[in-house]
């Protein structure tokens, strides 16, 4: 296949962590089609990435081929799949988080737009500056099929870029997506200034939240207690390279939701989560006390003061 479209690794999006994973592909020898929306972004990619990194602003020549990385905002991926038009090979989903109008995982999304691709997570603790500089990070790479993950661990791995192949799509997806509810939170008790100790529980508990969702709706513990779920969840709650954190942590000194949410601010994820990670979480019954906080927080209902208050009076469980 040297000259077939089967040789080559498409990556739909060209902010930070799709460039990342387009010289992760290049560094070991790969040749990658880099799509960018916007023409003059191309043009600045394409003075400075390898000459293996062909940069293009026409979505539609990454169509067909078999390993595609969807690196668009969660809430474009929808978007994005409608612009493919079809795709009948593996769809890598390299965002985090839940559809906020539909409350759908991402592989639902590319399932449902895309019925001929095979949908495939990657996920886990990586910030986009590190992974391009080529330092070592791991990560889970998980579809419904354990071999899937495994043929496509063989396709993107590197030295510095260690996969773990999974079969439980859903938990890895969820620990993605709840991670950066959590995050945010963390980021405001930061903010606050209530300290370290108050950021550890909250971390904590918001963990013991992910668990409980993702049991209940029938993935494995131990995926949300991988790098998938623990380990994104540690790195996102705990640096301000994060930017639900930093969300957070902008909220706990006191600028207001629309003003984060305005055009030009960085992208949290988890804003956009957590609303439909608690409509996710009553269909099964379980409570989310930490998303749902973060929740009510974005939507105005609460102050960050008065959303810490009350998961302080929460009535103490019989175990943790």
């Amino acid at each position: 296949m040297a000259n077939g479209r089967g040789d080559v690794i498409g990556v739909a999006g060209a902010g930070a962590w799709g460039t990342a994973l387009a010289l992760v592909a290049a560094r070991v020898g790969r040749r990658v089609r880099l799509w960018a929306r916007d023409p003059a972004r191309v043009e600045a990619l394409a003075a400075t990435l390898p000459e293996a990194v062909a940069v293009t602003s026409d979505l539609g020549r990454l169509r067909g081929l078999d390993t595609l990385l969807l690196v668009v905002p969660a809430q474009a991926v929808r978007e994005t799949c409608r612009g493919l038009g079809s795709h009948a090979g593996r769809v890598v989903i390299c965002a985090k988080g839940l559809e906020r109008a539909t409350g759908l995982r991402l592989s639902e999304v590319v399932s449902g737009e895309l019925p001929d691709a095979t949908p495939v997570a990657l996920s886990g603790p990586s910030f986009a500056a590190e992974v391009a500089a080529g330092l070592p990070t791991a990560l889970t790479l998980a579809a419904e099929r354990l071999d899937e993950a495994g043929a496509l661990v063989e396709v993107l791995a590197a030295p510095a870029f260690r996969l773990y192949p999974s079969d439980d799509l859903l938990g890895v997806e969820l620990g993605g997506a709840l991670k950066n509810v959590v995050a945010i939170a963390a980021g405001a008790v930061t903010g606050r200034g209530l300290g370290e100790n108050a950021r550890a529980a909250l971390i904590t508990r918001g963990l013991a939240e992910m668990a409980r969702l993702g049991e209940a709706l029938g993935a494995r513990r131990e995926t949300l207690m991988g790098l998938s779920g623990l380990g994104d969840l540690l790195l996102s709650a705990t640096s301000l390279t994060s930017r639900n954190t930093r969300f957070g942590h902008a909220l706990g000194l006191g600028r207001s939701v629309p003003e984060l949410l305005a055009p030009g601010e960085a992208l949290s994820e988890g804003a956009f989560t957590a609303e439909a990670a608690c409509r996710l979480a009553a269909t099964v019954g379980v409570e989310l006390p930490v998303a749902d906080a973060v929740r009510r927080v974005l939507a105005g209902e609460l102050t960050v003061d008065t959303a810490v208050e009350l998961l302080l009076a929460r009535p103490p469980a019989a175990r943790e």
